[in-house]
Parts: structure tokens; C-alpha cells; sequence
């Protein structure tokens, strides 16, 4: 088998091999209507069981659920739902990191402290429950202003 066979043959095996996708660390966070501690230990035992899940954090007091591991977010979402509980992913993100934190679609009562719904950065300030026409009606600006009042 010399030295050419030898070769022939470890090129043969090396390209017979399959290079494999690697897969990377991700974290996926959902938020997950939990009421009791009960449900908590539930969302955790389910979320645990996802293939490639490494740790599984759930807190009840913000009603997130955190799982961070070689997985993929639509079936951590369908593993979620099929506890029952109304599931949808991680709307949140700190107001420091959105352009306008104070347009209407941005603003949730429900949001945990310094945080808002992400909103596409196509929003605007003109896109507020604010009128501007009674903006400029009370305006120190307005020489009219007076007369209204």
C-alpha cells in the first residue's frame, strides 16, 4: 500500500467526514404568567426537559423565565406553551437602550422598573397621545395665548 495509498486513503476519510454545524450559547427569555410558586416549579420541570437546555432561571416576581443553553427559541416558546400559561417572548429591554423610551407604543404599566417594550426604531415622538395643536395653544411663544385663557 505505499505511500501514495496511504494518502489516497486518509484524503478519502477526511472528506467522507461530515463537518457538523457548531452550535453557540444562547439565552432565550419569555414571559410567562405564573401565579404561585407551583407554577414556577412547573415552567421550570418543562423548560428543563428542552433539548440542549443547560440552566433554566425563572422568577415570579417579574414573570420571566430564563434558559440559557444550546437551544433554539420556537421550541423553548413551544415547550412554554404547552404548560397552558399565556406565554410570549422577553418583550422588555432597559429605556436606556431605546431612541424614544416615552412613545406610546413603548410605554407598559406591566413593565418591570427602568424597563419598556422594545418598539422599531421607526417610532416617533409624533406617534404620542399628545396633540401638538394644544402644545402650541398654551405656548410662551404664542402672542394669542392670552386670549384664550
Amino acid at each position: 500500500m505505499g505511500v501514495e495509498g496511504t494518502l489516497e486513503y486518509i484524503s478519502d476519510l477526511l472528506s467522507s467526514v461530515k463537518k457538523k454545524k457548531k452550535k453557540h450559547t444562547q439565552t432565550v427569555a419569555l414571559k410567562i404568567r405564573m401565579d404561585c410558586e407551583g407554577c414556577a416549579r412547573k415552567v421550570k420541570k418543562v423548560l428543563s426537559g428542552v433539548k440542549g437546555a443547560k440552566s433554566v432561571d425563572v422568577d415570579l416576581k417579574q414573570q420571566k423565565a430564563t434558559v440559557t443553553g444550546y437551544v433554539e427559541a420556537k421550541k423553548v416558546l413551544a415547550a412554554a406553551q404547552s404548560t397552558k400559561k399565556k406565554v410570549e417572548l422577553w418583550p422588555y429591554v432597559p429605556y436606556t437602550l431605546v431612541a424614544n423610551p416615552y412613545v406610546a407604543q413603548a410605554y407598559d404599566k406591566k413593565a418591570p422598573l427602568n424597563h419598556v417594550r422594545a418598539v422599531p426604531v421607526t417610532a416617533n415622538i409624533t406617534e404620542t397621545t399628545m396633540d401638538d395643536g394644544y402644545t402650541n395653544m398654551f405656548s410662551d411663544e404664542n402672542p394669542n395665548a392670552c386670549s384664550i385663557m
